[in-house]
């Protein structure tokens, strides 16, 4: 009875000790997380190699993959990129393993533990920010040593009711058929994949392998078995929180699923050669480091089988699950709210395509041809309110101050692109708005603002993901972004000059019988519309760009 409540309470004390410490690591690492995952993924290859070490310093594959969807979902990765950074994942994930192997069942460290725990806790309680972030991820360290330590007393008491011999025999071992062989090896595999699946972690699951072999309760062969059932265990857990997610968060969680699966048959079939390798290398090292190096070198052999063939695995992903998503119910996927700065920067997107598309029609309506849809106006309208309600379900604030600038500057873009589409839906823009002819000037202006809106627009949604990860206000774009912004304040401001003195040289007419009233109030509206339109196109272009000034009122 003891031995198992030791076992027990090693494996809790285990997963609470993870939990803690990845909590406090990634909130050490805030919005650095996506700013590194952002800059890495420039190819697949550079992905999986930040990938793995990302990991390996915040211990969280789960947290990685998050931020990888996220970022997916934003159009800030694409697909293969955001699988070079998953791959990746898996080996980082694999760093535990060695601590468990070279620190934790080799000595009794529950003397050090402790201290560390009361240090941990207290700069948790008394302080802020990285402080308390620190202690969270010292204390969570501690809670994983002691939890080794409890875990290895509740195992050398298993140890003394359970051999080797009580577990099947696995192929590979000498002495062993290739029949029972096999039978033995896909029974450990199912037994390490139901460890994984009850625990929900497998890097619990391999501690608790090195442990038993440490006590000598499995063998080296047997020990390899189970790890590779461990490893396929992960994905039970990516394919439940994949259950009514997002098709980018499906697509992601059944990339993870066959890369495991991928894995494990490149494992079974050379597990002969591996067994043979692992028992001549077992005079010279330990058990405990091979078991850890096999477990690194099996997700290694896995990232370079499918590595090469990424964009083929991209295809195949994408068949087997088709996306029915609207490009808007992509770009704002629930997925991204998991990072702020990756759900404003896919709202701002949002709102810089609505600008690009909306500046076009005002452009080609005022140059004489057809005006702006209502129905376009109508989904225009319905975008923005979705970013809108998207940037409500934001459960945590921003946690820089450049970051939450960029949050209120995207919101006031928000802000002048809904009210240009407004204006457009209710004042209507044909060649002659109301019967009334546009003054030359005032459209020449107007169409010039919307020109280099277009420009601003089109410069943000296409942007890389390493330039939307530069750091917020005020953001440096191109020469000719910057002359494009110049050009629409410019025409803005001469526009609402203009449209002032216009009324009153309209108004002036109606006396001497040259425009009726009726006529003369419609000039004026056009011309204003004219005006509120290019002056919402310009400050939304603005905030968008993160060089808002300040916010005046406009018409």
């Amino acid at each position: 009875m003891s031995t198992t409540i030791a076992l027990l309470g090693g494996v809790g004390l285990f997963l609470l000790g993870m939990t803690v410490m990845t909590d406090g690591l990634k909130a050490l690492a805030g919005s650095a997380l996506r700013t590194v995952l952002g800059k890495a993924a420039a190819t697949p290859l550079s992905g999986a190699f930040w990938g793995a070490i990302v990991t390996l310093l915040v211990q969280s594959s789960s947290a990685v993959t998050m931020t990888t969807i996220g970022l997916v979902s934003a159009g800030l990765l694409t697909f293969p990129q955001g699988l070079g950074l998953v791959f990746g994942a898996n080996v980082g994930t694999t760093g535990t393993g060695w601590l468990v192997a070279l620190i934790g069942v080799r000595v009794s460290l529950s003397a050090y533990a402790l201290p560390m725990i009361f240090i941990g806790a207290l700069a948790k309680l008394l302080g802020s920010g990285r402080i308390a972030a620190v202690g969270r991820a010292l204390a969570g360290f501690a809670l994983v040593l002691y939890g080794l330590t409890t875990l290895q007393q509740g195992m050398g008491g298993l140890a003394e009711s359970l051999h080797p011999s009580d577990l099947p025999a696995v192929l590979g071992a000498p002495g062993v058929g290739w029949i029972s062989g096999m039978i033995g090896l896909m029974t450990l595999i199912v037994v390490g994949l139901a460890m994984t699946a009850v625990m929900q972690s497998s890097t619990a699951a391999i501690a608790v392998t090195i442990s038993a072999y440490y006590a000598g309760a499995v063998g080296l062969e047997q020990g390899a078995a189970l790890i590779i059932g461990q490893n396929i265990g992960t994905a039970t857990s990516s394919a439940m929180a994949a259950i009514g997610a997002s098709a980018t968060a499906k697509r992601l969680a059944l990339a993870y699923v066959l890369f495991k699966v991928i894995a494990a048959l490149l494992a079974i079939v050379v597990f002969p050669v591996t067994a043979a390798l692992m028992r001549a290398l077992l005079a010279s090292v330990d058990g405990m480091t091979l078991l850890a190096a096999y477990h690194t070198a099996y997700n290694v052999v896995g990232v370079a089988v499918l590595l090469p063939a990424t964009q083929w695995f991209t295809r195949l992903v994408e068949r087997l699950l088709p996306s029915r998503q609207t490009a808007l119910q992509r770009a704002l996927d629930p997925s991204a709210l998991a990072s702020p700065v990756i759900a404003v920067e896919t709202a701002r997107r949002v709102v810089a395509g609505v600008l690009t598309t909306t500046a076009a029609s005002v452009s080609a309506a005022i140059s004489g041809g057809a005006g702006p849809a209502a129905q376009d106006m109508t989904a225009a309208a319905g975008a923005l309110e979705e970013v809108r309600d998207f940037l409500s379900e934001l459960q945590e604030p921003p946690e820089t101050e450049a970051e939450r600038l960029r949050m209120t500057s995207t919101l006031h873009a928000l802000d002048h692109a809904s009210r240009l589409v407004e204006d457009l839906a209710t004042g209507g823009l044909q060649g002659q708005p109301g019967g009334a002819p546009h003054d030359p000037r005032a459209a020449e202006l107007c169409t010039k603002a919307m020109r280099a809106a277009q420009v601003v627009g089109g410069s943000i949604t296409s942007e890389s993901a390493l330039s939307a990860q530069a750091e917020p206000i005020a953001w440096s774009v191109s020469p000719e972004v910057a002359a494009a912004l110049v050009e629409v304040e410019g025409a803005a401001r001469e526009l609402d000059t203009l449209q002032r003195e216009h009324g009153v040289a309209i108004l002036a007419s109606v006396a001497p019988g040259k425009l009726t009233a009726a006529a003369a109030f419609a000039r004026i509206d056009a011309a204003r519309l004219l005006d509120r339109i290019a002056h919402h196109a310009w400050r939304s272009a603005a905030h968008l760009l993160g060089r808002s000034g300040h916010d005046d009122p406009g018409p």
